[in-house]
């Protein structure tokens, strides 16, 4: 297994904070809940080993398409992340995509209960284990793995870049690793990254965020690319009603269905490129 540089916890609840401060919500108690699993869910719940470690995590798609690590936001793996993935498996000409639970199933239903979760994730745990995802669908039949991110998967998918060799292409959305974890500028992957203009999570997916990162990925010498979208905030890509709903009441009620429409396009058109046999 490659050797990880873990990921300063100081600057990881300053981050924290920061979002909480930023959204303008007082942090509730907190309240963990399990993943309820539906019997009528496309997805196939599977077990996945690492080190000395068992982690669950959720398989959709064509069996013998490029495969797709999808890795979560703050909340775990809710219901859009599980959109996402499903949205994945359906672009043409299809993907399988696997979400790992990075947080062993569990959930948060508001953004304190997100901060809890997030600020006692280990992230070089996470990085091994979309390492290990990455190797479960190669060892599966696939040939090339791609992994995507949303937030903090979007920070955990361009450090896959740099820490992970195993990985063929990454797409990340709205987020940016700390230089503790990595250095987007040793990225030894393809990188695309999806940002929009009005994200005001300073330092990790704000504009100033977003060409510090082009600037890391130019020296990289990987293909790249970075697009910010007007008018748009964190989280853009998160469409469905109870996110839509979810985003408007952490002040962020920008609807932009042709931005999210390009940004589909793009990631579709980057996976299939690099995840070609």
């Amino acid at each position: 297994m490659l050797a990880i540089i873990p990921c300063s916890r100081s600057l990881t609840k300053t981050l924290l904070k920061s979002l909480v401060r930023t959204l303008s919500i007082s942090p509730s108690r907190l309240l963990v809940r399990s993943m309820a699993e539906s019997a009528s869910s496309p997805f196939k719940k599977i077990q996945i080993q690492r080190d000395d470690t068992t982690f669950d995590a959720y398989v959709v798609g064509k069996e013998d398409a490029p495969g797709i690590v999808v890795v979560q936001e703050w909340w775990g793996v809710d219901y859009e992340i599980k959109n996402h993935a499903l949205k994945i498996s359906q672009l043409d000409p299809g993907f399988k995509a696997l979400i790992p639970d990075l947080y062993r199933g569990k959930v948060g239903l508001d953004v304190a209960e997100a901060q809890h979760l997030m600020d006692g994730l280990d992230w070089q745990g996470a990085v091994k284990d979309i390492c290990a995802s990455v190797n479960w669908l190669k060892a599966n039949g696939l040939q090339k793995v791609g992994v995507t991110g949303y937030c903090m998967g979007g920070a955990l998918s361009i450090a896959s870049s740099v820490l992970l060799p195993e990985v063929d292409a990454v797409v990340a959305f709205y987020g940016v690793p700390s230089s503790e974890l990595a250095d987007p500028a040793k990225a030894k992957a393809p990188v695309q990254a999806h940002f929009g203009e009005l994200d005001s999570f300073v330092g990790f997916s704000d504009v100033t965020a977003a060409k510090a990162l082009e600037e890391k990925l130019k020296a990289s010498g990987v293909p790249y690319e970075v697009h910010i979208y007007p008018g748009n905030g964190h989280a853009f890509m998160n469409r469905s009603p109870e996110g839509i709903q979810r985003r408007k009441g952490m002040g962020m009620p920008d609807e932009d269905e042709d931005a999210v429409g390009l940004a589909w396009s793009r990631f579709r058109a980057w996976m299939s490129r690099y995840l070609s046999p």
